[in-house]
């Protein structure tokens, strides 16, 4: 997946954002989507190949390896970054319709023309709204991953053996992780940049209603 757009994303909002804001988007793309990139998926690409279970019996390894992993853990980190980013957007594209209905007053309204938005990036009225919002939801999301990561993997910790007794498994059959010390690392790294991120929404939503 090409992740580029991103960077134009958060570059775009950067110029809207308060220093909390600055400081949650260098966060997002230095020690989530960069680290994500560069080595997470490589980490992750080798989940199921070497996924050992100690039995020949046909279909027993499929099984136990979808019912410890329901969800491929990469894929959910990389919904997690798209939702976390996404109300960014929103952000920018309100401040393009007020850009947009300040054009079309210029071109209507000619010298009788009256500014509406002399700033349309300041966050008044509406945008403050969306602003606010779009603070809220990234801290939301953030937090609802975190507890599903941790319903799925228990302390936030993969374990080096799984016992499996489901259906095709002649027994109860132990089961390998393929590097779990490593994976789990990366998901402390994960958990704990997300908790500073939430961290920073709220501080900064906390910042815009004392400042207004």
């Amino acid at each position: 997946m090409n992740w580029g757009w991103f960077k134009e994303l958060l570059s775009g909002v950067n110029k809207y954002s308060t220093a909390f804001g600055r400081i949650w988007l260098s966060l997002v793309f230095i020690f989530r989507v960069l680290v994500y990139l560069v080595a997470a998926e490589r980490v992750w690409s080798d989940d199921h190949k070497d996924f050992d279970c100690n039995t020949r019996q046909p279909g027993c390894t499929n099984v136990c390896f979808d019912h410890f992993f329901p969800v491929s853990h990469i894929r959910l980190w990389a919904l997690q970054l798209i939702l976390v980013t996404c109300p960014s957007l929103l952000v920018i594209m309100h401040v393009a319709y007020r850009e947009a209905k300040e054009q079309r007053l210029r071109e209507t309204e000619g010298d009788n023309y009256r500014c509406i938005y002399p700033n349309p990036g300041k966050k008044r009225g509406g945008l403050w709204w969306t602003y606010l919002l779009s603070l809220i939801f990234k801290a939301s999301v953030d937090m609802v991953f975190l507890y599903i990561f941790f319903r799925f993997y228990r302390n936030y910790s993969l374990p080096r053996v799984v016992k499996c007794e489901l259906p095709p498994c002649p027994n109860v059959v132990d089961c390998f992780i393929s590097r779990p010390t490593e994976k789990t690392i990366f998901t402390l790294f994960m958990v704990v940049t997300t908790c500073i991120c939430v961290v920073l929404n709220l501080v900064e939503a906390t910042y815009l209603i004392g400042k207004r």
